[in-house]
């Protein structure tokens, strides 16, 4: 089992202290979009982690904060299970990863995969907002946070310690129960006031490399049924893709190793599109 947080927060004044440590951390940070699903099993991981990957292959500054305590596998996602965040005087440096992408995750504190981290919601959320109040981010353009499954303690300390969240994007997959628990998390995120971007739809369908014909061995879309239900738009749709897993098997991310890929070129608009979202003139 890993070791609880090491610094305990005693008192409301101290916790008060920590969140304005927290935002003046995050003060140089322009734009942050939160990365969720309500539910694990749907790629929420993958949609963040390349995500992150691509919006700095296109020359953005990009950190991206894994809040997914329990089952955390972004290292795995970037092909970083060797390294691991280091700490100086001037707070916890986040782990440096392909195209300069900065992370922060629990997987890189842990001894191995199969830790398990076995702690009680007042802990994870003090050790989130320890973390945030002590990760030296830098200047960056965007920050995603990866969401854990669930609407419970770590989702309420994030969107309180935050705030000013620019918007989340929701990420589902086929299936009714998809739909509905990721509806959830939808509604949290409009409760919290943060604005949604709209839906990914991912492992949305299969396309046969010999014939070109697709394939849905998941089940009828849901994005579609989720973006009307709430009044926003299908963000993109991304194909279910073995090569993923093998782009695992090798220690590198997908959309570099396989960056022709239907699936990579989904990521691409994707990137786009919330790019486009993100920073359109407020009078647009």
């Amino acid at each position: 089992m890993s070791q609880e947080p090491s610094r305990g927060i005693s008192s409301a004044g101290e916790l008060f202290t920590l969140i304005g440590e927290a935002k003046q951390r995050l003060s140089s940070v322009k734009h942050k979009l939160m990365v969720l699903s309500g539910k694990g099993g749907v790629g929420k991981t993958f949609v963040s982690t390349m995500l992150s990957l691509e919006l700095a292959r296109r020359s953005y500054r990009v950190g991206l904060f894994d809040a997914d305590i329990h089952g955390s596998s972004t290292n795995v996602m970037l092909g970083l299970q060797k390294s691991s965040l280091y700490a100086d005087n001037e707070g916890i440096h986040p782990v440096e990863g392909p195209l300069k992408l900065k992370t922060v995750s629990m997987s890189f504190l842990i001894e191995s995969l199969d830790t398990p981290i076995i702690w009680r919601g007042p802990l994870k959320s003090r050790a989130i907002v320890e973390l945030f109040s002590m990760v030296n981010w830098g200047d960056l353009d965007y920050l995603l946070m990866d969401m854990p499954p669930g609407t419970g303690d770590e989702a309420i300390t994030i969107a309180q310690v935050v705030g000013d969240i620019d918007g989340a994007v929701a990420v589902t997959a086929p299936g009714l129960m998809n739909e509905a628990v990721v509806s959830r998390a939808i509604k949290f995120a409009k409760s919290s006031g943060i604005p949604l971007l709209g839906i990914v739809e991912n492992m949305s369908y299969y396309k046969c490399p010999l014939t070109g014909e697709l394939h849905y061995p998941l089940g009828r879309s849901t994005g579609e049924q989720l973006a009307k239900k709430h009044n926003s738009r299908l963000l993109a749709r991304i194909p279910l893709d073995p090569s993923i897993d093998e782009a695992l098997a090798r220690g590198r991310p997908f959309i570099l190793e396989y960056p022709d890929s239907e699936a990579s070129k989904a990521i691409a608009e994707l990137a786009a599109t919330i790019v486009s979202l993100v920073e359109k003139p407020a009078n647009a």
